[in-house]
């Protein structure tokens, strides 16, 4: 009884998050229709003007629509994170079963560059990277992603050294299939759960990484509307203008906690599944 109750609260709250999620993505697919402004249209007569029915969020230096370049930073920061997850999930989740798999050079060769990469902190990594590379939408998803598939390696590995053991393994190598058919036929689905566990909770932190990059010069560069670069542009003029800084922080903020929070619902009903 406990546990069906448990199970409920969780699936629940999963939904929950899920709709919000799904509202969030929604947005930055309609953004361009929805917005009330132009969101690159300068107007030095609306220069630093305070929220108002034309201007919800109010404008920045340039006099631009605060409200306009959130929505539509929202296009550029979810899917960029979303994307980069994707990414990088399939290729860390690959090069692990590999290495898990098949042992030997190919488990050393993933391995120890995985380890040279975890050797530097992802964030510092990922600014030396932009560095080099300049700014840019895909650049700065390039840096993030650079060390970024190292987790889903590691784990995926460590999945696959547990389950190539078991007997419906072995059978299916009795049966007649290659390594590649047993991989993503059989050890695939039994190791899904923890990895997309794992996903979901990323996309929060890619969110952060690539706004933080933004936010140092290297990452998105004006005009394009993205919430690091809003706030960093702003950040001078916090005392004329806070709402220019508090939108599109608030916004971050937001996206980061409800991305976060589905993760961990994700996780919890899989925990609920798995205990029954």
């Amino acid at each position: 009884m406990r546990e069906n109750t448990a199970g409920k609260k969780a699936r629940t709250r999963l939904i929950v998050f899920l709709v919000l999620a799904g509202i969030l993505v929604l947005l930055g697919i309609f953004a361009p229709m929805l917005i009330p402004n132009d969101p690159d249209a300068t107007n030095a007569l609306n220069m630093n003007k305070p929220p108002c029915p034309e201007f919800p969020f109010g404008t920045d230096r340039y006099g631009r629509c605060i409200c306009s370049r959130v929505m539509m930073g929202a296009r550029t920061s979810i899917f960029s994170a979303v994307t980069l997850v994707a990414v990088t999930f399939l290729v860390g989740t690959l090069l692990g079963m590999l290495a898990g798999y098949f042992g030997g050079v190919v488990d050393s060769l993933v391995m120890r560059l995985a380890d040279v990469l975890l050797a530097f902190p992802q964030m510092v990594l990922a600014i030396a990277v932009a560095g080099i590379l300049g700014g840019g939408m895909f650049n700065a998803m390039l840096a993030m992603g650079i060390a970024g598939w190292t987790m889903y390696a590691r784990l995926a590995r460590a999945q696959v050294l547990a389950l190539k053991q078991e007997a419906y393994v072995s059978a299916a190598r009795l049966s007649g299939c290659g390594p590649l058919s047993i991989m993503f036929r059989t050890l695939l689905p039994n190791m899904l759960g923890p990895m997309v566990v794992n996903a979901s909770t990323q996309i929060g932190v890619m969110m952060i990484g690539i706004a933080g990059l933004s936010f140092l010069g290297v990452g998105v560069q004006e005009p394009q509307a993205e919430w690091g670069s809003m706030i960093s542009a702003s950040r001078a003029y916090i005392q004329l203008a806070p709402w220019a800084v508090m939108a599109p922080a608030a916004a971050t903020v937001v996206t980061v906690m409800i991305f976060n929070y589905l993760g961990d619902c994700v996780r919890d009903v899989l925990d609920v599944e798995a205990a029954r």
